[in-house]
Formats: C-alpha cells, sequence, structure tokens
C-alpha cells in the first residue's frame, strides 16, 4: 500500500518541488518547506558528495517522477531525440512537454499530472475532436484540445472555467476559459520554460 506523503518524501529526496500534488505543493502545507531535507537525514547532516553519475541517474530519477514515465519511454524519447539535427536536450524537453497529460496540466485542466492522467485514460479529453485516451500521445502546433461534452457533469470539471481564468499558461499554448477550449500554438523551449532539470545530464547518462 502507497503512503499518502510518498509524494512529498520524492520532492523532499530531490531537494526541490516537483508539484505532484497539484495545490498543496504551492501551499504553507508543503512538506519541503516544512522539512528542506532527505526523508531520514537530520537537516543539520551534511550531504555527501555524489558522483558524476549519481548526479545524471539523480536528473532522470526527478523527470521520470515528474512526468510519470518509465524507463522504456525515457530511452524511446532520447534515441528519438538524439536522430534529430536540434539540440537532443530541447527535443528530449519537447517530447515529455508535449504528453497529452501533460499538457492537460499545463492547462490547469487537472491539478497535478497524475490526475491529468487519468482524465485521459478515462477518455475525458478531445483532441481535434477526436477521443484520446493514451496519455503519452504526443501533441503538436495547431492541436485543438476540448474536453468531452459527456464528461463537463463530472465533479472534476464543474467550475472548471472560473479556475481556468487564474492559469498561467506557457507561451506555446492558448486557452478559451469559457468553451474549455485550448490549442497548441508553437513549441515548448528548454530557454523560455527553465525547467528544474539538467537535461545536458540527462543526455550524458542516455549516451553512455
Amino acid at each position: 500500500m502507497v503512503k499518502l506523503d510518498s509524494k512529498c518524501k520524492k520532492c523532499r529526496r530531490a531537494g526541490e518541488k516537483l508539484f505532484l500534488k497539484g495545490e498543496r505543493c504551492y501551499g504553507i502545507k508543503c512538506a519541503l518547506l516544512r522539512k528542506p531535507y532527505a526523508p531520514g537525514m537530520h537537516k543539520k547532516r551534511k550531504t555527501k558528495n555524489t558522483s558524476e553519475y549519481g548526479r545524471q541517474l539523480e536528473e532522470v530519477r526527478k523527470v521520470k517522477v515528474t512526468y510519470g514515465v518509465n524507463e522504456a519511454q525515457m530511452k524511446k524519447y532520447f534515441n528519438e531525440s538524439a536522430k534529430s539535427k536540434a539540440s537532443t536536450s530541447d527535443e528530449f524537453f519537447k517530447k515529455l512537454e508535449l504528453r497529452l497529460d501533460n499538457i492537460i496540466f499545463r492547462l490547469g485542466f487537472a491539478s497535478s499530472r497524475r490526475e491529468a492522467r487519468q482524465m485521459v485514460s478515462h477518455g475525458h479529453i478531445l483532441v481535434n475532436g477526436k477521443k484520446i485516451d493514451v496519455p503519452a500521445y504526443k501533441l503538436k502546433k495547431g492541436d485543438i484540445i476540448t474536453i468531452r461534452s459527456q464528461s463537463l457533469e463530472k465533479s472534476a470539471f464543474k467550475d472548471l472555467s472560473k479556475k481556468l481564468k487564474k492559469v498561467q499558461l506557457p507561451d506555446y499554448l492558448t486557452l478559451n476559459p469559457e468553451k474549455l477550449e485550448a490549442k497548441v500554438i508553437g513549441e515548448p523551449s528548454l530557454a523560455k520554460e527553465l525547467p528544474p532539470f539538467d537535461f545536458r545530464q540527462i543526455v550524458e547518462f542516455y549516451s553512455r
């Protein structure tokens, strides 16, 4: 049985917020604010030196936990990104950010990526008018995201339009809160988004 605070422990272990528990992560109840040190470690204890491989592994682990992806998916994203003429790090980041579950989270339709994955898996989300139930589905510029009309009566979408008016969107997305309709108008960029991960370390890890 998974403990209720397991997500908080992952943030404390990483030493930074991974935003795994939705709105709780933004408030004063955030475990990382109350205990800004790894689980099982006294707050005054010095952190031991970590090897280059250890740092790379930690960055990979943080990405997996944050985006909810497994090792096979990470390798797939890296192999595809490495074949691109563009920066491997940028391409890797784009593939993670343009996952349907992540976009649902970015839009504010869900308070966490985990909840977003459930929304997609349960068939609540439409892309260009077609139901997509694959969380890893890759979106592209021009795609339109909406909520299935039959799903709007669900409690998860109650008063959603009001909540969406407060959402700060990345540059590559637009949203009409009243129509509950969003559109991908560009591509995510490492330089603009500044994610809390070192993609150089991640690329080096998978380049071994």
